[in-house]
């Protein structure tokens, strides 16, 4: 298969198919997906609600993945797809990771690690914003909306 379609917005697709899991089970819709040389190696999205877990965001449900598939607990060599910034436990679990690069869809201008520090991530990883941002907010508004109606 030609590497090329293996783009970023290939990866936050398959993001958003977690975070659509998520909206399909009355969870905040974040999907993220971890990958390593071209393959995803994690799949995630939020599980706050299912496991009674505050820490059960996309991100940590990832990297714990991640790590376990590696053998390892640092993910240089990896990239995150996640569909929301992350929070500030997230991009702190993220810099412990030392993970190699950040793509996220849309911003979280009320909870996002940006707001506190844009340095919150580990000084060598690269940090792609707005890949397939509208998609990802829109689903995300899909789901609060739902939840006012109710």
């Amino acid at each position: 298969m030609n590497l090329s379609v293996f783009s970023d917005e290939y990866f936050m697709k398959e993001a958003l198919k977690e975070a659509q899991k998520a909206f399909d089970e009355g969870e905040v819709p974040v999907g993220a997906v971890v990958v390593c040389k071209q393959q995803i190696i994690a799949r995630a999205h939020n599980m706050t609600q299912k496991l009674n877990d505050v820490t059960a965001h996309a991100e940590m449900q990832a990297f714990t993945a991640a790590s376990h598939f590696l053998g390892s607990k640092f993910l240089k060599d990896c990239t995150l797809y996640v569909t929301l910034e992350p929070c500030v436990m997230c991009a702190g679990a993220a810099l412990w990771t030392q993970i190699g690069k950040v793509v996220i869809g849309a911003a979280d201008e009320k909870r996002g690690f940006r707001l506190v520090s844009d340095t919150l991530l580990h000084p060598s990883t690269e940090f792609v914003e707005g890949v397939l941002a509208e998609e990802s907010s829109n689903l995300l508004k899909k789901f609060f909306l739902e939840r006012r109606k109710n």
